[in-house]
């Protein structure tokens, strides 16, 4: 059911926009992975508020903002798809994280 609703835009994620003297970066994040924790043989990695809790948005808001974004990191399933769909990442750049998917994009 969640799959479906992501295909019609309703899901909602967090989206966070950082600006740093290097420019601006955009996180965007999966709702139920902020606050956890990730680990596997080879990863670990804190899925922060600090980091990744901005605004809930839905698909198409997310796509606006992708549009000129330059600096992104895209965690969880739902934000990778997003990703990908958005042209902003492509498959290979894909990387697993304890079965999360994991990306970013630097200018």
């Amino acid at each position: 059911m969640r799959r479906q609703a992501a295909s019609q835009g309703k899901i909602d994620m967090y989206l966070k926009i950082h600006h740093a003297p290097h420019g601006r970066v955009v996180a965007i994040c999966d709702e139920d992975l902020v606050g956890k924790t990730l680990e596997d043989t080879k990863h670990y990695m804190k899925i922060t508020e600090h980091f990744y809790k901005g605004e809930k948005k839905e698909e198409k808001a997310v796509l606006d903002v992708l549009k000129d974004a330059e600096n992104i990191n895209f965690m969880g399933r739902e934000a990778v798809e997003l990703g990908l769909k958005a042209k902003k990442i492509a498959p290979e750049q894909v990387k697993i994280i304890a079965g999360v998917p994991h990306a970013q994009v630097y200018a």
